[in-house]
């Protein structure tokens, strides 16, 4: 998470909204990435996209079942879906988002009943962090 943390400060560094991802597999770092909507002008380039997308890549295939993510902000439904689809073993999360969060906010995405994967969730890592972080670069902007 300490990877996730510092990528998401980066994020904010470049006026992103600061959330950082890491995805692990085999226990290594594969992917590390935050948030850049703004700087690739793409509304789908959330940090937990990008990590999945690099690390697919890296990997050659469109599942892995032996990954994990950690992520300092709870995954919308878009990164949900792609979460299910990559069938990630596990995602670990900072803080909550009850705003825009689809894991144990929101939809609930993962206890749908026509959710075809769900990975371990393990939430609040890092979360005092995490939520700093959103709360200074948000005050920034008011």
């Amino acid at each position: 998470m300490r990877l996730a943390l510092d990528e998401a400060a980066r994020a904010g560094a470049r006026g992103e909204v600061p959330v950082g991802a890491v995805l692990v597999c085999a226990g290594e770092p594969l992917a590390v990435n935050g948030n850049r909507t703004r700087e690739l002008a793409d509304p789908t380039a959330h940090a937990e996209m990008l990590v999945i997308r690099a690390a697919a890549a890296a990997l050659g295939s469109d599942r892995l079942p032996d990954c994990d993510l950690y992520v300092t902000l709870e995954p919308c439904t878009m990164c949900a879906g792609a979460i299910a689809w990559s069938r990630l073993r596990r995602v670990y999360y900072g803080a909550a988002d009850p705003k825009g969060g689809a894991i144990e906010s929101g939809v609930r995405f993962f206890a749908q009943p026509t959710c075809h994967h769900r990975p371990d969730i393990y939430g609040g890592l890092g979360e005092v962090e995490a939520g700093e972080l959103l709360r200074k670069f948000f005050a920034g902007l008011r």
